[in-house]
């Protein structure tokens, strides 16, 4: 089967979060399990090219949508064909995806990703101008969530055999909400811009569209999809989720263990396994060594990622008193909210050499944290499905965690002796939960035995990316079995 997968990122030549993780390693996963698959994103200011271009495609004008070219990219060893849809008009000026996320009357983000979708839905029909027409159409996240309301719209229209389509939801918090009088830019047909279709309290949602008309949606982890259709994490959208309840499927992330594996990870200090955890501790005086951290007996825990308070990056901070109290240290890689920035970046000041902050990102110091932390702090408020608590396994890190979405599919607490679970998983979301989780682990690294027990546990999980995948095949497989007159 040929699948499209669209994308508004894909390490390493754009990643901003997950999605570029996933859309590197999901379709070379598609295509080791026989997938005939070929990816689509736009071809951004100052990208990064990962590859040799092999041929150009010229897109005219049609009156409504700016002249292009689609850059088709060589397959490498391990990533399937890339085509590039270059429009200066439209990304010759951005160098990120989302050039102005604070800005939601920004006419240019609405037409630079109505775009990216009308251009999928042509690979996915017979206009197709590429000499290949897809069989599924893949649209992730509300960039690129047109694609399935174009198709469907195409379908309607009588415009021959089209893709069946699959809409991702990778976070439910960002829609892609324009003013209602973008529909007509965004060659949205008067019959869709209702309740039924993309309308959202009076304006246009890309991602409402994709989850109205998408022929299967799934999201990045089974407690996720239950989430997502209760008003406490639905972002208004969790009647539509429950309305398409039948056509929603949590499907599991899945982590590249090429990139992710501490036996072969070049970027680490000394290369370890579940038999060899002694070398560990190596990555752990690295750790300490390249942040300033002193020689201590104590626990280090590390954390990764965005320092928002959806992340619970408050949580550790009101609780850092009683963790260092007790001669933990602490290793804090991230960027995000400038009030929890400034706050983080007072306590590694106030405690120097117990605690370091790195704003930004470094991908050497994030797998150095993995490796050489004892363990992983991620008490998220809420998170779809999360790769660092799969990191932080694979490396032999167990991580606290709260019991929501993809760290709840993920995460086993662990029991007060040891002898079973995976991670310390938080009883709720208050400050008093995780303090009290957060004293678990102390308590528990002071037994070794079963603390390297557990650490194996931890590295015998499975969540390479030919398991994840594997779900996604047998979905395109159901879906191109059904009839066009028996989808919705």
């Amino acid at each position: 089967m040929k699948v499209l997968f669209v994308t508004p990122e894909c390490a390493p030549m754009v990643k901003t979060g997950g999605l570029g993780d996933v859309s590197a390693a999901l379709p070379a996963a598609l295509a080791q399990l026989g997938c005939d698959v070929a990816l689509l994103m736009p071809a951004y200011a100052d990208m990064k090219i990962d590859g040799s271009l092999e041929g150009i495609l010229a897109l005219p004008s049609n009156g409504r949508w700016p002249a292009a070219q689609l850059l088709r990219m060589a397959a490498t060893a391990g990533r399937p064909p890339l085509w590039l849809l270059s429009c200066p008009a439209l990304y010759g000026t951005a160098d990120t995806p989302y050039a102005n996320p604070g800005d939601p009357d920004d006419r240019d983000q609405a037409l630079r990703f109505g775009f990216l979708a009308h251009v999928a839905a042509l690979i996915g029909s017979p206009e197709t101008p590429i000499g290949w027409q897809a069989d599924i159409v893949h649209a992730n996240d509300w960039p690129c969530a047109l694609a399935p309301l174009y198709l469907h719209q195409r379908r309607q229209a009588g415009q021959g055999r089209t893709a069946r389509s699959v809409m991702t939801i990778h976070n439910l918090a960002f829609q892609g909400v324009f003013p209602m009088a973008a529909a007509d830019l965004l060659d949205v047909h008067p019959a869709h811009r209702g309740i039924e279709g993309v309308e959202f309290w009076g304006q246009l949602s890309m991602l409402k569209a994709g989850l109205q008309h998408a022929d299967a949606i799934t999201t990045v982890s089974p407690t996720y999809a239950a989430e997502i259709q209760q008003p406490e994490l639905g972002f208004g959208l969790d009647g539509v989720l429950r309305q398409r309840a039948g056509r929603l499927h949590g499907l599991l992330n899945g982590i590249d263990t090429a990139t992710w594996n501490p036996a072969i990870d070049p970027l680490i200090a000394a290369p370890y396994s579940a038999d060899n955890l002694a070398a560990k501790a190596m990555n752990k005086a690295a750790l300490r060594e390249c942040c300033g951290l002193r020689a201590s007996a104590g626990p280090l825990l590390g954390m990764v990622g965005r320092l928002t308070t959806q992340k619970g990056v408050d949580l550790v901070l009101a609780g850092a008193g009683r963790l260092l109290a007790r001669g933990a240290q602490l290793a804090v890689l991230g960027r995000g909210d400038t009030h929890l920035e400034e706050a983080l970046t007072a306590l590694a000041a106030a405690h120097p050499g117990q605690v370091h902050v790195t704003l930004g990102f470094d991908e050497s110091l994030a797998h150095l944290i993995e490796a050489g932390a004892d363990c992983f702090l991620m008490p998220s408020r809420f998170e779809p499905c999360g790769l660092n608590q799969m990191y932080s396994q694979v490396y032999g890190t167990p991580p606290l965690v709260t019991r929501t979405g993809g760290l709840a599919d993920t995460v086993q607490d662990a029991d007060a002796r040891l002898t079973t679970g995976t991670g310390f998983v938080m009883p709720g979301l208050a400050q008093r939960d995780f303090d009290a989780t957060a004293d678990r682990v102390l308590t528990a690294w002071q037994k070794p035995e079963q603390w390297a027990a557990l650490q194996r546990r931890c590295m015998a999980q499975d969540y390479a990316w030919e398991r994840a995948a594997k779900p996604y095949v047998a979905l395109y497989g159901q879906l191109l079995s059904e009839t066009v007159a028996t989808a919705p």
